[in-house]
């Protein structure tokens, strides 16, 4: 009895002696978790699709307003340097697109129809009720076909490397989301503009479909509009040296599209 007791003692000691130990253990690795997680100052990254093209749009809106910051910075200093040669280069700012224009518009508007798939028309899918990359395409096509001097797709002026791409049921233009309803507009002769329009096949399927699903199809006459410079960045890929003979004269006014 008394060789238990004294087993039982020794086990009693050794617990009272451990549990400590284990405590001050456990308390020294959360300790050491806190400190290294207040260290780890390395950025969350989003866990979703949404939340990413979420974070690379409000990057990218960013990255404009700073691009917009240091053009207006070299504008400045080009109008206070030289004046030679500046001639030629207005003169073609129009047709690049990195100067604002003025003149009559017009502007369509495409949405999708507005279906969920409790209410889609039985024989349909998704895709025939909403807008997609060809039907934009499209209406930009048959505005430039109609003379279009200018364009702008929703808040962007466009140029001729713009490239408006679909992503799921969304509008991606130069670094930049959207969402429907798309709306495009164009300076040009309103009535030319529109004859093109009604004239295009592509167009005309869309209008179509239209007809018979609702999708979103609105043709306006704005009268005078002005569309903003492009801020982005033009990058060249090959030039040609302008001789003094094809530089435009003050009568022919400047180089159209």
């Amino acid at each position: 009895m008394t060789e238990q007791h004294d087993r039982t003692t020794s086990h009693s000691r050794a617990w009272q002696v451990l549990v400590p130990v284990l405590a001050l253990g456990a308390g020294l690795l959360f300790g050491t978790s806190a400190a290294l997680a207040d260290l780890d100052s390395s950025p969350s990254h989003p866990e979703t699709l949404v939340g990413l093209i979420q974070e690379r749009n409000a990057a990218v809106e960013q990255l404009a307003d700073q691009a917009t910051v240091l053009q207006e910075q070299i504008n400045a200093a080009s109008d206070a340097g030289p004046r030679a040669e500046v001639v030629t280069a207005n003169g073609l700012a129009p047709v690049v697109g990195t100067t604002a224009v003025e003149g009559p518009a017009v502007q369509v508007v495409l949405d999708d129809a507005g279906y969920t798939l409790e209410t889609l028309p039985e024989g349909y899918t998704v895709d025939d009720v909403v807008v997609h990359q060809q039907d934009v395409q499209g209406v930009i096509n048959a505005l430039w076909a109609g003379g279009a001097e200018a364009m702008m797709v929703q808040d962007q002026r466009i140029i001729s490397s713009s490239a408006v791409r679909c992503v799921g049921n969304t509008l991606y233009l130069q670094g930049r989301v959207y969402s429907p309803p798309y709306t495009i507009t164009a300076i040009g002769d309103p009535g030319t503009l529109m004859r093109s329009l009604q004239d295009d096949p592509t167009v005309s399927n869309y209008r179509a479909w239209a007809d018979i699903l609702g999708l979103g199809y609105e043709v306006t006459d704005l009268g005078e509009t002005e569309l903003p410079a492009f801020t982005g960045t033009v990058r060249p890929q090959f030039a040609s040296l302008v001789e003094p003979s094809d530089r435009p004269t003050e009568e022919e006014g400047p180089i159209q599209r």
